[in-house]
């Protein structure tokens, strides 16, 4: 992502794990109109994370596609490994280190690490750094000792 674009928040994980946190950013990024993607490279992962958001609340769900099936364009939440935009969604999450490349159409972009895993810190931190450079508008959310989320930097 390119400075001038949209905005790039990276979301530090140290005490919830992937699957707490992630519907509950899409949940808030649905409350607020847009549609989005998760790029996911890991296609047993992309699964892990199809079958928590059906089964997210034991009430409710946040419904979603795969990018590689039928009607795409309409899914309100499509999963990818892909750079593609069928569903023309305002935020992208990338998760599991997946590619950076073509972000500057989004709105907001979550980058979404797991601090207790030393490669994926390590891979946050080189990416923040090059962003940074780029002058991109970034923000970094870390987690409270109460759980909250606190913007860091």
């Amino acid at each position: 992502m390119a400075a001038g674009s949209g905005e790039i928040w990276f979301y530090h994980l140290e005490r919830s794990t992937l699957d707490q946190v992630l519907p509950e950013l899409l949940d808030k990024t649905l409350q607020r109109g847009w549609r989005a993607r998760i790029r996911v490279a890991d296609p047993d992962r992309r699964a892990e994370i199809d079958d928590t958001l059906w089964s997210w609340r034991a009430d409710s769900f946040l419904a979603h596609g795969q990018a590689d099936q039928p009607h795409a364009a309409r899914q309100p939440i499509l999963l990818t490994a892909g750079t593609e935009n069928p569903n023309a969604s305002q935020a992208l999450f990338i998760v599991d280190g997946s590619d950076m490349t073509v972000t500057e159409e989004f709105e907001r972009c979550f980058i979404i690490f797991d601090g207790r895993d030393e490669a994926a810190l390590q891979t946050a931190r080189d990416r923040w750094k090059a962003l940074k450079g780029q002058g991109a508008n970034l923000a970094y959310w870390k987690q409270s000792d109460e759980g909250r989320w606190e913007k860091a930097a």
